[in-house]
């Protein structure tokens, strides 16, 4: 049996119906039911149930989007910090091995390889950079599990939520049998105010830049295949294999869809954070070769980016 907590949550949802799809019997504990940030009770239950894994897809994303953090600090440490590491020490406590949904958004920029090394650059939105991406794409690296978080409390500037995320990590490092899941971007084909491609649909003006995105269905058939296979414990980066730059995401949006409304951009960094965002937003490219070498197959993510699109379904 396994135990899912989050069940309720955007990315709770897509683990619960992926366990039913494998016909795995798992618990969708609530906090209504057990207040699993407390440790003497999420000990006691894991005692009397005795699962075989316990996945953990709770946290604080903040609504609408990562700007409300800021208005619920306390909110947000607890459910990205405090709570991972509460769950790290019951489940090491209980010898139950368990997985973690993170972020990539710990991470800004890419690595860029250049006259034979390679560098890292936190801003990829500079003309440099973009050039870059339309003429020598293969030039652009991603961030493995083993680099420093570059967009976190310990190298600022970041939000205050991918600062929380950085700190869940750390709390729970070399704690336990764990997975740490790192997420970016969630999209599939279901309309969601969640889905980035549901968020680029609505904006008013697009932020154009470079990422590594996660195909939501993916990303949980992923995780749950490192622990099917019994892949090492650890980090593991889990987006669609490559990236996307906002700009081609909108054009193969206008391609497939056919909306009726013209999008148009933020013309600088300085005027989208003057008037749409509150604080710093994490653009990045992940490396997922940790995750493809111990045999998890996962979509590169211009397949996933068409095939949902091409099945897009209107809420």
């Amino acid at each position: 049996m396994i135990l899912l907590l989050g069940a309720t949550g955007y990315i709770g949802e897509a683990f619960a119906k992926e366990l039913q799809r494998r016909k795995k019997e798992f618990i969708p504990l609530s906090r209504a039911q057990v207040d699993y940030t407390r440790f003497d009770l999420l000990l006691d239950f894991l005692k009397a149930k005795s699962p075989a894994f316990v996945i953990n897809a709770a946290g604080y994303t903040g609504k609408p989007n990562v700007d409300a953090c800021e208005l619920d600090k306390a909110g947000t440490l607890l459910g990205n910090a405090l709570l991972p590491q509460t769950i790290a020490h019951a489940c090491a406590a209980a010898g139950i091995p368990w997985g973690h949904v993170s972020s990539g958004c710990i991470y800004s920029g890419a690595k860029i390889f250049e006259n034979g090394s390679v560098r890292t650059e936190k801003d990829m939105s500079q003309p440099a950079m973009r050039a870059l991406v339309a003429q020598a794409p293969q030039n652009i690296r991603g961030f493995t599990e083993t680099d420093t978080p570059n967009f976190s409390f310990r190298d600022q500037p970041c939000s205050f939520y991918s600062g929380t995320k950085a700190l869940g990590e750390e709390a729970m490092s070399g704690m336990g049998q764990s997975y740490i899941w790192r997420l970016r971007i969630p999209f599939d084909e279901f309309d969601n105010k969640r889905n980035y491609l549901s968020k680029v649909q609505r904006y008013a003006k697009v932020y154009d830049n470079v990422n590594s995105i996660s195909h939501r269905a993916d990303y949980v058939k992923a995780c749950l295949d490192t622990w099917e296979q019994r892949a090492p414990f650890g980090i593991y980066n889990v987006t669609n294999p490559g990236f996307v730059t906002t700009r081609h995401v909108v054009e193969t949006l206008a391609k497939v869809l056919q909306p009726k409304h013209e999008f148009e951009y933020w013309s600088s960094d300085a005027e989208f954070y003057k008037v749409a965002a509150k604080t710093p937003r994490s653009n990045c490219v992940m490396d997922v070769s940790k995750l493809l070498a111990t045999g998890v197959k996962i979509r590169g993510v211009e397949e996933a980016l068409e095939d949902s699109l091409k099945n897009w379904k209107p809420e």
